[in-house]
């Protein structure tokens, strides 16, 4: 939404009339358009409830993915894997989140070429606040019902395992 409020149309609905008259069949695009016009209203709203405990979502799915783990501590290669991103995107993470005395970075017992990150008291704190900051707004996913919200993620899964996401 801007700031000037709601239009009193659907921006994507009318695009996608013009579409189908002017180059042809409109439901691809208007799907396509759609979703990341959501993934806007979604970031935006995640980002809102997260920056009062001065986390981004990267921040905060390293938290959850360290929380998650059995000893609360994995190597940062694992970790690059679980969140689908680059080694030095990680290592940013890594470094803002131990900057501010989130996780630390310790020795691996038994192999001494890698390193743990391991999330700390502070961390697990944050994390739960957070967390409860996220789902107060229901991550910005509102308007639809929860089995609504199973079939997205459904939906979502097959176009994310047809690109070979997983």
């Amino acid at each position: 939404m801007s700031s000037r409020g709601p239009l009193p149309f659907d921006p994507i609905a009318r695009a996608a009339e013009i579409w189908a008259e002017r180059i042809g069949p409109s439901t691809t695009m208007a799907a396509v358009t759609s979703v990341m016009r959501v993934q806007q209203i979604l970031q935006s709203a995640v980002d809102n409830a997260l920056r009062p405990h001065n986390l981004t979502f990267a921040r905060y799915e390293a938290l959850v993915l360290l929380t998650f783990s059995k000893r609360g501590s994995l190597p940062m290669r694992v970790m690059g894997d679980r969140l689908q991103l680059h080694p030095t995107s990680v290592t940013n993470i890594v470094d803002r989140l131990e900057q501010d005395g989130l996780v630390r970075r310790v020795p691996h017992p038994t192999d001494r070429r890698t390193t743990l990150v391991e999330i700390t008291g502070e961390g697990r704190d944050q994390m739960q606040k957070a967390t409860d900051a996220v789902n107060e707004i229901d991550f910005g996913l509102g308007g639809i019902t929860e089995r609504q919200t199973q079939q997205l993620t459904e939906l979502l899964g097959k176009v994310r395992h047809a690109a070979g996401d997983f």
